[in-house]
């Protein structure tokens, strides 16, 4: 049950959309000061358009390093389930949380089941072989580049390009669909920007791109039982753990999950990684001349420095306290991962981009727990591919100023011109 208990609402606003709408240094002095005064504090519901509710809940903001692992290690007490709402910071009706977050939105034990399916199709060997594909796809993707006229907008010609192509490999999607999907992936996480809305109404907009995908998956499941190939969909329409198999509903779910996450990350990391080694050239200039040596230290710093997924949310499943403070059974808390990528309790000059940091425990694939992000081997060595690539064969890469993604869950840059000669 949701607690009754009236509570005074924080003055820092981290609830509206035109916070949201902000570049990410401007929202993080609202959150250095949360952390600094107030590092457990009481928010007004999120602004939305989705399902929009004037009696709904507050929410309690993690933003702290350690309230953030904490949260994310104790999955029985926070849960994520869709009974529970999922974990998006906004409201969002329980069969889109069914068809779009697949694990993401499930506790123990149908949590547990269905990622021990999902997990027991990345074998060894198609990791191996998915590594060789990573690293083909970035060449190509930086000669493509260098054979345009000097300029670009980095976000379609590199960051974009990437991790879509991996995904669409992996799952066997053809050709012919791929621009298709990964419109209707972006879209789902950029429902309240006007890029991807524009006069249309946000739900329509987040139904129409699950029903695309969904149908996709479909047409791609059914073409696989008839002849399988040698791809991860295929896997997983044949995968069985204990007795147990993916419904064609659960592999669509995973499919939208694998298009958005598996997109996002590198996509978003890979940008404003790009972004940070231009205004910090130091950093460039030791990176690329020391690339074997630095490239494990910079990838986890570029993904600190992005933190690529903004929000989780989780709810309370029984009554708990944090830092003293009574959390009622029901209550929302959200963690903030960029600010805990930020807290200067662990991280020293956190606000410095720094490639040689060490011990550098960033939360930017989660802070630990049972919903650590499947995909993040997979992540890190796109981004080790491409910027080998980059720096070594476009050493005069010059960005200009980031167009930004409004929304909170996803830190993204829509544009980033570059110059190159």
């Amino acid at each position: 049950m949701t607690t009754t208990e009236k509570r005074t609402y924080d003055p820092v606003d981290i609830s509206t959309q035109a916070f949201w709408a902000r570049p990410p240094d401007v929202r993080e002095e609202s959150f250095a000061l949360l952390r600094r005064e107030r590092p457990l504090s009481w928010h007004p519901p999120a602004e939305t358009e989705l399902l929009p509710d004037p009696d709904a809940p507050g929410f309690w903001a993690l933003v702290t390093h350690a309230d953030i692992t904490a949260v994310s290690r104790d999955a029985a007490t926070f849960a994520s389930g869709q009974q529970y709402g999922g974990v998006m910071l906004e409201d969002a009706p329980e069969d889109v949380l069914e068809s779009a977050h697949s694990i993401l939105a499930m506790d123990a034990p149908r949590h547990n089941r269905l990622r021990k399916v999902i997990s027991s199709v990345f074998t060894p060997r198609r990791v191996q072989r998915i590594e060789g594909q990573i690293a083909d796809q970035a060449r190509r993707i930086v000669d493509d580049l260098l054979a345009l006229p000097g300029e670009a907008d980095f976000v379609s010609a590199v960051s974009a390009r990437l991790p879509m192509w991996t995904v669409s490999e992996m799952l066997g999607i053809p050709e012919g669909k791929r621009q298709e999907v990964a419109d209707a992936a972006n879209a789902l996480v950029g429902w309240n920007d006007p890029d991807h809305i524009g006069d249309a109404d946000p739900m329509a907009v987040l139904l129409n791109s699950l029903m695309t995908l969904h149908t996709t998956c479909f047409e791609l499941s059914a073409a696989r039982r008839a002849e399988p190939a040698d791809d991860l969909l295929t896997a997983l329409v044949g995968a069985e753990v204990d007795g147990d198999a993916l419904t064609d509903e659960e592999i669509a779910a995973f499919f939208v999950l694998l298009c958005v996450a598996g997109n996002d990350t590198t996509r978003q990391t890979t940008s404003h990684a790009i972004l940070a080694l231009d205004r910090n050239p130091a950093q460039r200039r030791v990176l690329a001349a020391e690339f074997d040596e630095r490239i494990e230290p910079a990838v986890e710093e570029f993904i600190r420095w992005a933190s690529p997924v903004l929000t989780f949310r989780r709810t309370a499943t029984r009554d708990t306290e944090i830092r003293g403070q009574r959390i009622a059974e029901g209550e929302r808390v959200v963690m903030f991962y960029h600010s805990g990528n930020r807290d200067e309790s662990v991280f020293a000059d956190p606000h410095v981009f720094d490639i040689t940091r060490s011990p550098n425990p960033h939360v930017g694939f989660g802070g630990g727990g049972p919903h650590f992000c499947l995909g993040s081997h997979l992540a890190r060595t796109q981004l080790r591919s491409l910027f080998g690539e980059l720096l070594a064969r476009v050493p005069n890469l010059s960005v200009g100023e980031p167009e930004w993604l409004a929304g909170n869950f996803i830190n993204g840059i829509k544009r980033l011109p570059v110059t190159f000669g």
